[in-house]
């Protein structure tokens, strides 16, 4: 029997394994849960993806772009002469208050590269395609600090449970920038009250 054409067949496995993989983790992802999922038969996942890493590898991708597309607008159109740390500071506030499952499994697909060579690409590609936001902006070592930074934030309020500091972000953005040509640093201007506490216990 000839294979019934299906073109959007492989968009709704990855986007059954990602529901996989938010409900029962990494761990739970197999290619019968993931065609139960989709409503699909099991011959279609290793049809679509010989390999659970390969798909583990068109999950990553799909996951990794909110936040750097939430980066790229933020900045995008921000005035030199604004305060870039106070908007990136705002852009990670954002991105941390919206579905906390979504972040959550973002964050484990972008981890899974530590022990899984194949997803390390992939996570290079989101670490480049944030650094790439930021260019406009900031000398290439700066802006490498700066994603390590936000990542670095973002990570420990998931992992610590506590709720997310803007103005502590912000003071440690600021003095990142501070010696970054025709950045504002917001430990020069604009700080209020008393440091923050830094977002690690």
């Amino acid at each position: 029997m000839a294979r019934r054409y299906d073109p959007e067949r492989r968009q709704r496995i990855i986007d059954a394994a990602i529901r996989v993989v938010r409900r029962d983790g990494i761990a739970g992802l197999g290619h019968r849960t993931v065609a139960a999922e989709a409503d699909v038969p099991l011959g279609s996942t290793t049809y679509h993806f010989a390999s659970l890493d390969e798909l583990l590898v068109a999950a990553l991708r799909q996951t990794s772009a909110s936040f750097s597309e939430e980066v790229f607008e933020s900045v995008s159109l921000v005035d030199p002469r604004r305060d870039l740390a106070a908007e990136l500071a705002r852009t990670m506030g954002q991105w941390l208050a919206g579905d906390r499952g979504t972040n959550e499994l973002e964050y484990e697909l972008y981890l899974a590269a530590l022990r899984k060579p194949l997803l390390r690409p992939i996570a290079q590609e989101w670490l480049a395609s944030v650094t790439d936001a930021l260019a406009p902006h900031l000398d290439p070592a700066t802006a490498h600090a700066v994603v390590a930074l936000m990542d670095g934030i973002s990570l420990q309020v998931l992992l610590t449970d506590r709720e997310y500091d803007e103005a502590y972000a912000r003071t440690m953005l600021g003095r990142l920038l501070a010696g970054a040509d025709g950045t504002p640093g917001a430990s020069d201007a604009g700080e209020t009250g008393s440091p923050a506490a830094p977002v690690a216990g």
